[in-house]
């Protein structure tokens, strides 16, 4: 399970998010390093006695010089010229993949960090939380109106809705079948709210749905609102206040999502 990762906030919105499961130590990096420079280091040195030394010289076939000398010394002068271009090229590569090993280990905040101290500290969040059945859903904001679910929706060029159908593309003309935005999010709306119930804590958590998208082409229902990435704390601001749902039962639901995250 990964580690979790708390955004502490003085006065706004606490934010949970899993942090990373891979870690790398300096030592790691450090040892990546020497190899890269090593690797390049030593096609340096090898071009240097291919081209500035009389080491090569050393593979030149003298005059009626058997076949075997000519074999050796052709091997040599390849692997003299093989030989520095491929050290150098394979410790430039290493150190590339250092640098983007550890690149992918910087965890970036998730954009309802942003919140933070728009929502206050009446509210909490958590990103990417594991349910038990093993779905994950991309975040939920708890506060008085009780649980909010948001699921992004993928950018408006990439979707569209055929015959009733919705499709993503995945190439310049190819198009694959895709669950509805709405629907999902209703879906994991429902996921959470029967994990809730699972929990038996003795009181009901009212639970909304809602996609991020600013995409015209995705419209509210009944059951999803439609909202965008700035306008989520006017959306929890209209949301009816869960007067059971008090601060002492939020605690209980943040700890929880704590313990999942």
């Amino acid at each position: 399970m990964a580690d979790r990762s708390t955004l502490p906030q003085i006065d706004g919105m606490q934010v949970f998010q899993p942090a990373t499961t891979r870690s790398v130590s300096r030592l790691s990096v450090v040892t990546g390093v020497t190899i890269g420079l090593l690797l390049v280091g030593l096609g340096v040195v090898l071009a240097y006695l291919a081209l500035a030394t009389p080491f090569s010289q050393a593979f030149i076939p003298e005059p009626r010089s058997s076949g075997i000398r000519v074999v050796v010394g052709v091997i040599g002068w390849t692997l003299l010229i093989v030989a520095p271009a491929t050290a150098a090229i394979a410790g430039v590569a290493w150190l590339a993949g250092v640098a983007e090993r550890t690149s992918m280990l910087r965890t970036r905040p998730h954009p309802v960090v942003g919140l933070s101290r728009v929502l206050g500290s009446d509210y909490a969040a958590a990103t990417n939380v594991r349910l038990p059945d093993g779905r994950i859903v991309s975040e939920i904001i708890v506060g008085p109106h009780g649980i909010a679910v948001f699921e992004p929706a993928p950018p408006a060029a990439l979707i569209r809705v055929e015959a009733g159908r919705w499709e993503l593309r995945v190439g310049k003309d190819r198009w694959v079948p895709l669950e509805s935005p709405l629907e999902r999010t209703v879906r994991s709306a429902d996921r959470v709210r029967h994990w809730l119930t699972a929990e038996d804590r003795g009181f009901v958590v009212r639970v909304h749905a809602a996609v991020v998208s600013s995409d015209d082409l995705i419209k509210r229902t009944a059951n999803c609102a439609v909202v965008t990435r700035e306008t989520i704390p006017a959306y929890l601001n209209s949301l009816p206040v869960q007067r059971g749902f008090t601060p002492e039962r939020r605690a209980q639901v943040v700890e929880l999502l704590r313990s999942v995250v």
